[in-house]
């Protein structure tokens, strides 16, 4: 039987929206103000919006951000799920329980122990090559990667998990090699997992500051770090315009990847009843 929520449950994830999306719903509503003020209204209008058009320097943070978030997401799926598919076809349990224990090590250790033990390391190589400027695009593409690979790796595994392992071997047995059966088979199941990897490494990378802060060079500047630099002495408006169209771009995606499942699982789904019912 379907319990009814209380009126008490009711008002208590009331509330918990309201804390998670006030400061959001307040970021879009002064995006549109018509003065600098952040506390009083003076009118609707898209003056920060035209202005950030204007605003050579942020839009080429932004052109960088965007650069960086898609090769580090991008290359980190690549490399995560095949290290996934790895780790599930690991045979003895200590080494896969390992294995997954230095894998999540990234992902648990605190962002300013990674991003000074990147920068130590960075700074080391390039003595041994004799090169001073090593922090730029490289380092910076390195270090993103290096964090969003166990979240690639931690969205893959349970798809594989889940998938029969029967299924690569039966096409195997109809004359697929291994890595067409891979691609045929295993690659469209898990497709779900790795499409959640990829938004959830694209995001990360999108949103890091820490990380960045101590891997960027002079020559390469990330969103993240130039607003960070604003706030020494005021952030522009035209910022709270840029954040409301990331904000916007992020939950039309998510959105696009929610009704992109939730079609697949229904034609699986009747695919399934299909072969049923005949």
């Amino acid at each position: 039987m379907k319990q009814k929520m209380s009126g008490l449950s009711k008002l208590y994830i009331a509330l918990i929206i309201v804390f998670l999306y006030a400061p959001i719903v307040v970021m879009i509503i002064f995006s549109f103000n018509s003065t600098v003020s952040t506390s009083v209204i003076g009118g609707f209008s898209t003056r920060w919006y035209r202005a950030l058009l204007h605003d050579t320097g942020t839009m080429k943070a932004l052109t960088n951000t965007l650069l960086l978030a898609v090769t580090s997401s991008l290359v980190a799926t690549v490399m995560g799920t095949a290290a996934a598919v790895g780790i599930n076809a690991m045979k003895r349990k200590w080494v896969k329980k390992t294995t997954m224990h230095v894998t999540n090590i990234p992902m648990m250790n605190p962002e300013i122990v990674t991003g000074i033990s990147m920068m130590l390391l960075f700074v080391f190589a390039g003595a041994l090559i004799h090169k001073d400027d090593v922090l730029g695009f490289g380092t910076m593409l390195i270090a993103h990667i290096t964090f969003n690979l166990p979240y690639v790796i931690l969205s893959v595994l349970p798809k594989l998990r889940q998938m029969d392992p029967h299924l690569p071997e039966a096409a195997m047995d109809l004359g697929c090699t291994p890595l067409r059966a891979f691609f045929k088979v295993t690659l469209p199941t898990i497709s779900t997992g790795i499409t959640t990897g990829l938004m959830m490494s694209f995001t990360l990378s999108l949103d890091d500051f820490v990380i960045s802060y101590f891997t960027q060079g002079p020559s390469f500047e990330t969103l993240p770090i130039r607003i960070f630099s604003m706030t020494k002495k005021r952030v522009t408006p035209d910022m709270y315009a840029l954040s409301t169209l990331i904000f916007a771009a992020i939950l039309l995606l998510l959105i696009l990847l929610n009704v992109s499942q939730v079609r697949g699982e229904r034609k699986l789904r009747n695919k399934l009843d299909k072969g049923g019912a005949s």
